[in-house]
Protein backbone atom coordinates (compact mmCIF):
# COMPACT_ATOMS: atom_id res chain seq x y z
CA UNK A 1 0.00 0.00 0.00
CA UNK A 2 1.90 2.94 -1.05
CA UNK A 3 1.25 6.66 0.04
CA UNK A 4 0.36 9.66 -2.45
CA UNK A 5 3.27 11.20 -2.74
CA UNK A 6 4.62 13.84 -4.86
CA UNK A 7 7.54 12.96 -7.00
CA UNK A 8 11.01 14.12 -5.41
CA UNK A 9 13.02 11.03 -5.85
CA UNK A 10 16.25 11.10 -7.85
CA UNK A 11 16.61 9.60 -11.18
CA UNK A 12 20.01 7.26 -10.16
CA UNK A 13 21.86 7.61 -7.10
CA UNK A 14 25.27 8.79 -8.27
CA UNK A 15 26.95 11.95 -7.10
CA UNK A 16 26.37 14.16 -9.83
CA UNK A 17 23.77 16.87 -9.48
CA UNK A 18 22.65 19.12 -12.66
CA UNK A 19 20.60 22.43 -12.01
CA UNK A 20 17.04 20.36 -13.40
CA UNK A 21 17.89 18.12 -10.80
CA UNK A 22 18.44 21.03 -8.18
CA UNK A 23 15.25 22.40 -9.49
CA UNK A 24 13.05 19.11 -9.21
CA UNK A 25 13.64 18.63 -5.66
CA UNK A 26 12.56 22.18 -4.80
CA UNK A 27 9.46 22.73 -7.18
CA UNK A 28 7.69 19.33 -6.70
CA UNK A 29 7.76 18.84 -2.93
CA UNK A 30 5.65 20.41 -0.39
CA UNK A 31 7.73 23.37 1.51
CA UNK A 32 6.66 25.54 3.49
CA UNK A 33 8.54 28.90 4.12
CA UNK A 34 9.24 31.81 1.54
CA UNK A 35 13.24 31.35 1.22
CA UNK A 36 12.23 28.94 -1.49
CA UNK A 37 13.02 29.89 -4.96
CA UNK A 38 12.19 28.44 -8.20
CA UNK A 39 14.88 28.24 -9.71
CA UNK A 40 17.18 27.03 -6.77
CA UNK A 41 20.95 26.44 -7.49
CA UNK A 42 22.35 22.80 -6.24
CA UNK A 43 25.26 24.64 -4.74
CA UNK A 44 22.81 27.38 -2.46
CA UNK A 45 22.74 26.17 1.11
CA UNK A 46 19.36 26.90 2.39
CA UNK A 47 18.57 29.84 4.28
CA UNK A 48 18.20 29.27 8.49
CA UNK A 49 15.52 30.83 10.31
CA UNK A 50 12.42 29.65 10.70
CA UNK A 51 12.76 26.99 8.55
CA UNK A 52 9.99 24.74 8.23
CA UNK A 53 9.16 21.75 5.87
CA UNK A 54 5.26 20.40 5.74
CA UNK A 55 5.22 16.51 6.09
CA UNK A 56 4.59 14.63 3.40
CA UNK A 57 1.30 13.03 2.25
CA UNK A 58 0.42 9.69 3.40
CA UNK A 59 -3.07 8.30 3.60
CA UNK A 60 -4.16 7.36 7.66
CA UNK A 61 -3.79 3.62 6.76
CA UNK A 62 -0.36 4.14 6.36
CA UNK A 63 0.52 6.05 9.16
CA UNK A 64 -1.92 4.54 11.45
CA UNK A 65 0.11 0.97 10.25
CA UNK A 66 3.40 2.48 10.18
CA UNK A 67 2.98 3.63 14.18
CA UNK A 68 1.48 0.32 15.32
CA UNK A 69 5.09 -1.64 13.02
CA UNK A 70 7.63 1.10 15.34
CA UNK A 71 5.97 0.78 18.85
CA UNK A 72 5.32 -3.34 18.79
CA UNK A 73 8.84 -3.89 17.35
CA UNK A 74 10.78 -1.04 19.29
CA UNK A 75 9.26 -2.44 22.99
CA UNK A 76 9.43 -6.13 21.55
CA UNK A 77 13.34 -5.62 20.48
CA UNK A 78 13.92 -3.72 24.46
CA UNK A 79 12.72 -6.42 26.31
CA UNK A 80 14.24 -9.11 24.39
CA UNK A 81 17.54 -7.18 24.33
CA UNK A 82 17.26 -6.08 27.97
CA UNK A 83 19.88 -8.23 29.15
CA UNK A 84 22.30 -6.87 26.40
CA UNK A 85 21.47 -3.20 27.41
CA UNK A 86 22.21 -3.40 30.97
CA UNK A 87 25.32 -5.57 30.03
CA UNK A 88 26.48 -2.50 27.62
CA UNK A 89 25.86 0.03 30.55
CA UNK A 90 27.83 -1.83 33.16
CA UNK A 91 30.85 -2.08 30.52
CA UNK A 92 30.55 1.15 29.74
CA UNK A 93 30.93 1.94 33.14
CA UNK A 94 33.66 0.02 34.03
CA UNK A 95 35.78 1.18 30.59
CA UNK A 96 36.30 4.66 32.29
CA UNK A 97 33.33 5.68 35.04
CA UNK A 98 31.85 8.25 32.72
CA UNK A 99 28.38 8.28 31.92
CA UNK A 100 26.20 5.56 30.32
CA UNK A 101 24.27 7.69 27.79
CA UNK A 102 24.75 10.58 25.28
CA UNK A 103 21.86 13.02 24.37
CA UNK A 104 22.36 15.31 21.11
CA UNK A 105 20.38 17.44 19.69
CA UNK A 106 19.28 15.77 16.19
CA UNK A 107 17.07 17.38 13.35
CA UNK A 108 13.48 15.54 12.92
CA UNK A 109 10.28 16.00 11.67
CA UNK A 110 9.58 19.53 9.89
CA UNK A 111 13.15 20.76 10.94
CA UNK A 112 11.91 20.46 15.02
CA UNK A 113 15.36 19.27 16.95
CA UNK A 114 14.73 17.15 19.38
CA UNK A 115 16.68 14.70 22.16
CA UNK A 116 18.52 11.51 20.45
CA UNK A 117 19.88 8.72 22.42
CA UNK A 118 23.17 6.66 22.01
CA UNK A 119 25.28 4.56 23.99
CA UNK A 120 28.18 6.15 24.91
CA UNK A 121 31.39 5.48 22.83
CA UNK A 122 33.97 8.60 22.96
CA UNK A 123 35.75 9.51 26.29
CA UNK A 124 34.06 11.65 28.64
CA UNK A 125 34.55 15.14 30.10
CA UNK A 126 35.64 16.19 26.20
CA UNK A 127 33.88 18.48 24.21
CA UNK A 128 34.05 16.58 21.12
CA UNK A 129 31.42 18.48 18.87
CA UNK A 130 33.87 21.08 17.81
CA UNK A 131 36.33 18.63 16.34
CA UNK A 132 33.35 17.15 14.45
CA UNK A 133 31.44 19.79 13.53
CA UNK A 134 34.57 20.84 10.77
CA UNK A 135 34.57 17.82 9.36
CA UNK A 136 30.76 16.77 9.57
CA UNK A 137 30.12 19.95 7.41
CA UNK A 138 32.27 19.26 4.93
CA UNK A 139 31.04 15.87 4.68
CA UNK A 140 26.73 17.33 4.24
CA UNK A 141 28.06 19.96 1.79
CA UNK A 142 29.56 17.23 -0.08
CA UNK A 143 33.26 18.22 0.01
CA UNK A 144 34.43 15.39 1.47
CA UNK A 145 32.78 12.22 -0.71
CA UNK A 146 35.53 9.08 0.23
CA UNK A 147 36.23 7.88 3.52
CA UNK A 148 40.44 7.34 4.06
CA UNK A 149 41.87 3.98 3.94
CA UNK A 150 42.85 3.76 7.30
CA UNK A 151 39.21 3.86 8.09
CA UNK A 152 37.87 1.23 5.53
CA UNK A 153 36.07 3.69 3.58
CA UNK A 154 34.23 4.73 6.09
CA UNK A 155 33.41 8.80 5.86
CA UNK A 156 33.84 9.48 9.59
CA UNK A 157 36.98 11.28 11.29
CA UNK A 158 39.89 8.88 12.18
CA UNK A 159 40.08 8.06 15.76
CA UNK A 160 44.12 7.48 17.33
CA UNK A 161 42.59 5.60 19.69
CA UNK A 162 42.03 8.17 23.13
CA UNK A 163 38.50 9.55 21.79
CA UNK A 164 36.59 6.30 21.08
CA UNK A 165 36.48 4.15 24.33
CA UNK A 166 38.14 0.86 24.53
CA UNK A 167 34.07 -0.44 24.64
CA UNK A 168 33.29 2.29 22.36
CA UNK A 169 34.90 0.57 19.30
CA UNK A 170 32.90 -2.09 20.07
CA UNK A 171 29.87 -0.54 20.18
CA UNK A 172 30.13 1.17 16.92
CA UNK A 173 31.45 -1.92 14.86
CA UNK A 174 28.54 -3.62 16.18
CA UNK A 175 26.00 -0.83 15.95
CA UNK A 176 24.98 -1.64 19.29
CA UNK A 177 25.89 2.30 20.06
CA UNK A 178 22.31 3.18 18.52
CA UNK A 179 20.14 0.41 20.83
CA UNK A 180 18.75 3.05 22.70
CA UNK A 181 16.75 4.80 19.70
CA UNK A 182 14.61 2.74 20.31
CA UNK A 183 13.42 4.76 23.31
CA UNK A 184 13.06 7.46 20.66
CA UNK A 185 10.79 5.32 18.40
CA UNK A 186 8.45 4.69 21.36
CA UNK A 187 8.11 8.20 22.18
CA UNK A 188 7.38 9.37 18.53
CA UNK A 189 10.50 11.60 17.33
CA UNK A 190 11.67 8.40 15.56
CA UNK A 191 10.60 5.36 13.38
CA UNK A 192 12.32 2.61 12.66
CA UNK A 193 12.74 3.26 9.20
CA UNK A 194 13.40 6.72 7.72
CA UNK A 195 16.44 9.23 6.59
CA UNK A 196 18.94 9.50 9.85
CA UNK A 197 18.46 12.36 11.43
CA UNK A 198 21.05 15.04 11.37
CA UNK A 199 23.08 16.57 13.86
CA UNK A 200 21.34 20.37 14.24
CA UNK A 201 24.64 22.24 13.33
CA UNK A 202 24.83 19.94 9.99
CA UNK A 203 21.45 21.76 9.41
CA UNK A 204 23.68 25.17 8.52
CA UNK A 205 25.51 23.21 5.66
CA UNK A 206 22.08 21.78 4.41
CA UNK A 207 21.25 22.92 0.31
CA UNK A 208 17.81 23.44 -0.56
CA UNK A 209 17.01 20.08 -1.99
CA UNK A 210 18.15 18.03 0.65
CA UNK A 211 15.21 19.63 2.67
CA UNK A 212 12.32 16.97 1.76
CA UNK A 213 14.36 14.55 3.34
CA UNK A 214 12.91 16.06 6.54
CA UNK A 215 9.12 16.04 5.85
CA UNK A 216 9.15 12.37 7.26
CA UNK A 217 9.92 11.19 10.59
CA UNK A 218 13.49 10.01 10.89
CA UNK A 219 14.84 6.75 11.49
CA UNK A 220 17.19 4.13 12.82
CA UNK A 221 17.60 2.55 9.32
CA UNK A 222 16.77 3.49 5.71
CA UNK A 223 16.87 2.57 2.07
CA UNK A 224 20.79 4.47 2.18
CA UNK A 225 21.63 2.28 5.45
CA UNK A 226 21.17 -0.58 3.39
CA UNK A 227 22.95 0.57 0.33
CA UNK A 228 26.47 1.75 1.54
CA UNK A 229 25.28 3.02 4.78
CA UNK A 230 28.51 5.27 6.11
CA UNK A 231 30.53 4.62 2.97
CA UNK A 232 28.98 6.69 0.43
CA UNK A 233 28.48 10.84 0.69
CA UNK A 234 26.14 12.44 1.99
CA UNK A 235 24.44 13.88 -1.49
CA UNK A 236 24.00 10.43 -2.31
CA UNK A 237 22.54 9.64 1.26
CA UNK A 238 20.27 12.23 0.49
CA UNK A 239 18.90 10.69 -3.01
CA UNK A 240 18.52 7.48 -1.37
CA UNK A 241 15.91 8.93 1.23
CA UNK A 242 13.61 11.21 -1.59
CA UNK A 243 13.47 7.78 -3.28
CA UNK A 244 12.62 6.25 0.04
CA UNK A 245 10.27 8.92 0.79
CA UNK A 246 8.83 8.71 -2.98
CA UNK A 247 7.69 4.88 -2.36
CA UNK A 248 6.93 4.66 1.06
CA UNK A 249 4.82 1.61 2.03
CA UNK A 250 4.68 -0.99 4.87
CA UNK A 251 6.15 -3.85 2.79
CA UNK A 252 9.01 -0.99 2.12
CA UNK A 253 9.74 -0.95 5.70
CA UNK A 254 9.69 -4.23 6.59
CA UNK A 255 11.84 -5.43 3.75
CA UNK A 256 14.41 -2.52 5.00
CA UNK A 257 14.22 -4.09 8.50
CA UNK A 258 15.19 -7.52 7.27
CA UNK A 259 18.07 -6.15 5.17
CA UNK A 260 19.79 -4.42 8.07
CA UNK A 261 19.73 -7.31 9.74
CA UNK A 262 22.10 -8.93 8.45
CA UNK A 263 24.45 -6.00 7.08
CA UNK A 264 24.40 -5.04 11.08
CA UNK A 265 25.82 -8.39 12.02
CA UNK A 266 28.20 -8.33 9.00
CA UNK A 267 29.55 -4.94 10.50
CA UNK A 268 30.05 -4.10 7.11
CA UNK A 269 30.34 -0.09 6.36
CA UNK A 270 30.11 0.56 10.04
CA UNK A 271 32.85 1.85 12.89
Amino acid sequence: MKTSTRSIAPKRATLSMTRNDANMFTTKTQIVGSHLHPAVQADTPAPRGGQLVAPAPATWTYRIGKRVLDVSLALLLLILLSPLLLLIAVAIKLDDRGPVFIVQKRVGLGGKVFDFYKFRSMTANVDHVQAHKAFALKVVRGEITKGPPSNGGVIKPTSDGRVITRVGRILRKTSMDELPQLVNVLIGNMSLVGPRPSMDYELEAYYDWYLPRLSVLPGITGLAQINGRSSIAFPEIVRWDLKYIENRSLWQDVVIILKTIPLVISMRDSG
